[in-house]
Formats: structure tokens, sequence, C-alpha cells
């Protein structure tokens, strides 16, 4: 009698615990710089309505970072650490691979909420990301969509969530998703749409001989816009500074500004997208019990520092914008977390009630959502290693950042004070209150304590390189920049 008296309480138990699970959607775009946005950057004239009242209706996290990468596509090693929540040398690619246990693909974002009881759909770009496990979701439509109309650009992939959501009415599938909601843009090439390029002032630029015209729309130069980059920094002939269409090698104003105001045409187009899909959501009755969290794979220079791409780890690239809204998130909120892309796996788990799979090294930052915790950590390690090794690296703690470049013929360190010199500004940029302070000597303990922080991060992380300077702790240089199965990323 009992036992029958349980399985008919259990009949109905359990579908209830199944529609109080949260729902999640994950938007996920292709190279965009936290600055862009008036919520981390009140000068930037992007008009972005719908992602800004989800930063003002959740959480704006200032201190969200990529950890970095081996290689000059910077996307995949990002990709797979937010698939699979391992750190940048414990990945299935890369000089990393030997520290990483075979299969992870079955546990990452798809499979681990499918296991869960989620319905779990994705679209995005396709190519440069971990196709392994991106198959594993229930449902798949990716595609590189950059153009600038609706079958070639970002209303492609609203358009397949859209879809998805209908069928799911349809059906009356009474299921938590889980959604990857990526776009292709505002990755170049930037061709936006015609009324969105008029907006900003922008032209689908041609000629690498000549500048753009120049336009009083056109965004305005970053504060850190520079002509050049003072000095090699270790990958200078990599593709996204010298080959992007539109900019090639030119760093002049009028190309600058035109070029930023492409990627604001693209992104106000992924925000108009966004929109048509939280719209459908509350239609639906399915918004108040979604979690949505908006990230990029990484940041991107656009003439910032004179630099075009996303290889180097000044602030504008190596950080992400992110917002998070969603049940228990105070409206309002903002914290700094101190979290990186790797750690989303382990919080998406977290806020739904998923164990996290045993290869997870990622931290939730739940606690930072409910107003718990200010950050999950208090060092941040950054590298880049695609070029000239062994490369860049930098380490954060608090206000203070050190940078050091290594590589044949070239030996440069930078150290900033990022509360007093937020843009990172260098004497090039001729503000000698705001500079490098690696060479002044009434900073040499702090460079000294960075240097140290940065040796102990290296080590915790197994990064496989030393600098000169450092300890080479019996290491053996990786004979090869090549991840493993002998493709080499170019960046695209």
């Amino acid at each position: 009698m009992k036992a029958s008296l349980l399985l008919i309480l259990s009949a109905f138990h359990f579908p209830a615990l199944a529609a109080e699970k949260p729902n999640i959607l994950f938007i996920l775009v292709d190279d965009q710089s936290p600055f862009d946005f008036k919520f981390h950057n009140p000068d930037s004239t992007l008009d972005s309505p719908v992602i800004d009242r989800l930063a003002s209706g959740g959480m704006i996290l200032d201190a969200a970072y990529h950890m970095g990468s081996f290689t000059g596509a910077v996307c995949v090693p990002s990709r797979h650490m937010i698939s699979s929540g391992r750190t940048v040398w414990h990945l299935p690619v890369g000089h990393g691979s030997k520290n990483c246990p075979p299969g992870l693909e079955n546990n990452t974002l798809g499979p681990v909420f499918s296991r869960a009881g989620y319905a779990t759909m994705r679209t995005c770009k396709d190519g440069n990301s971990y196709t392994a496990a991106d198959k594993l979701f229930d449902v798949v439509h990716d595609a590189s969509k950059r153009g600038g109309t609706a079958e070639s650009g970002s209303a492609w992939h609203a358009e397949r969530v859209l879809d998805y959501l209908g069928e799911r009415k349809a059906k009356k599938d009474g299921r938590p998703f889980f959604i990857q909601l990526g776009f292709s843009h505002p990755h170049d090439v930037r061709d936006g749409t015609p009324e969105l390029l008029a907006k900003y002032g922008a032209t689908n630029h041609k000629d690498p001989s000549m500048a753009p015209p120049a336009h009083p729309k056109q965004p305005p130069l970053p504060p850190n816009w520079l002509p050049a980059h003072p000095f090699d920094n270790t990958e200078m002939g990599v593709r996204d500074e010298v080959a992007v269409s539109g900019v090639w090698k030119r760093r002049d104003q009028a190309t600058i500004r035109n070029e930023i105001g492409r990627e604001y045409a693209c992104s106000e187009n992924i925000d108009i997208q966004i929109g048509r899909v939280l719209a459908w959501l509350e239609e639906m009755g399915e918004l108040d019990n979604t979690y949505i969290l908006y990230t990029a794979d990484h940041g991107i220079a656009i003439g910032r520092h004179g630099l075009q791409g996303k290889q180097n780890l000044y602030e504008h690239t190596w950080r992400v914008p992110m917002i998070v809204k969603g049940p228990g998130i105070k409206p309002g909120g903002r914290a700094p977390g101190n979290v990186y892309l790797g750690d989303l796996l382990a919080t998406f788990c977290d806020l739904s009630g998923v164990s996290p799979p045993e290869t997870n090294e990622g931290t939730s930052f739940k606690p930072v959502l409910l107003g718990e915790k200010q950050t999950v950590r208090d060092t941040l390690y950054g590298v880049y290693s695609g070029g000239g090794k062994p490369g860049m690296r930098c380490v954060k703690q608090g206000d203070w950042k050190l940078i050091e470049y290594e590589a044949p013929g070239v030996r440069e360190t930078q150290l900033f004070s990022l509360k007093e010199n937020p843009h990172e500004l260098i004497a090039e940029h001729e503000n000698p209150k705001a500079t490098n302070l690696a060479k002044d000597p009434q900073h040499a303990a702090k460079l000294a304590e960075m240097r140290t922080l940065l040796l102990a991060e290296m080590r915790r992380l197994n990064d496989p390189w030393r600098f000169s300077g450092q300890p080479d702790d019996g290491l053996t240089p990786p004979k090869s920049d090549k991840p493993r199965g002998g493709k080499k990323f170019d960046g695209k």
C-alpha cells in the first residue's frame, strides 16, 4: 500500500519539480569589447536598449575575463573553456591536451544539461569552436552569418531560436530549456544592415590604399587609440592585425572611427534580435523563470593601443562584457566578480541545481549574483602565446596589473594601476599622470610582487613556458604551436 501511494505521489511530484527548474538563455557574441557598452563605458555611442535593460534589471560583472589563448584563433580555446569549464592549458586542443581527460565532449554544456532533463538547443557560428561538444546539444543550427541581410546576418540566428520556441509551444514541451544563442557578429567582416551602417556613419570600405570617408555620426576614437603599437608585442603579423577587410594595416583616425561604426551597427542588430527572442519568451510566459547571461568569447582592440585584433592582453581585449538577469538576482546589481568564461559551466549548474561534471575546473559565481560575495577569486591570469614564444602573460590582483612580453628580439614589461589608469595609457598617449610604471623606481617592490604572483599562477595552471629570469622548473618548451591533429588555426 505504501509503495503504491509513493508511486502515485512521485508521478505528480517529479514533473512539478522539473517545471520549477529555471530555463537558461546563454547569449554569446563573437569579438566584442566591454567598452562598447554604456554600462561599461559612459562615453560609448552604441545604442543597445535591450541589453541595457538586461543590465539594469540584473547584475553587471565588471571583472569578467577569458583566460587566454595559445593560437591566433583566440575563439578556439575560449569556446572550449566556456563549454567544458576547463582552464586554458587543460583543453583537448593545444599544448595542454596531455592534461585533458579523454571524452571531454561528453561533459560539456549540451550533454550535461541534456542528462539533467533539460531540452538543449544551440545556434552559433560554425567553425573555430568545440565542434565535438557543440553537436551534442539536442538541436543544433550552426552557421557563420556575418552579412548585412536578415538571411546572412544576426537575424538568422534569432530566427532559429524563435522557430525552436514555437515548436516547443506547439508540442507543449514542459521541460526546462538550455538555449545557447550565439551570434557570428560583431566579428569581421562587419557588414551591418544598410540602415544601421548609415546610423553610425559607416561604410563597408573596400579600398586598402585610402581611408574611408569621415562622417560626423561615426563613433569617437577610444581614449587609448594610437596610430601604431609602440613595440613588437610578439604577434604583430597575425591576420587580425594586417588583413581585416576595411582596415588592413591602417590605424588612422578615419579608418578606426569607421570600423567602430561598423562594429556598432552589427552590435545594435544583435540587440534588436535579442529583443525579438525576449518578447517571444515573455509571450510564452517563460521569461520570469529564465536566467539570461550575455557575454562575448573575448574582447577586441579596433584601434586601441594601435592594435586591431584580439591577440593582446589589454583590458579592452582580455576582458569581456557580462551581465546576468534572472530569478533571485537583484536588479541594478554590480560587482567585480573576478570571473573567467571558464566559470560558466559551474555557474549554470549551480543556478539550476545540476551537478557539474568531475572534469569541471571552473568556480560558480552564483554567490556573486545573489549579492553574497563581491568576487570568487583574488587573482586573474591571462595568456597569449600564439605568435613568438613564450609570448604574453598578465596577472591582475586588485587594481594592479602586470603584462610581460617575450619572444626572440622582444622583451617588454608593463605595470599598471588600473585605478589610476583604467585605459592602460602609456607614454605614447602623452599623459604623464597615467602611464606604464614598470620602470618607475618607486614601484619596484610592486613590480617584484606582481612577477612573483605571475610565476605562481603559471605554475598552478600548468603553463608550459617560462620567461627570462623565471626558474625553468625543469620544463621542456613545446616543439610546435599546432593543436593536436595538426591543424593550425588562423584567427578568422
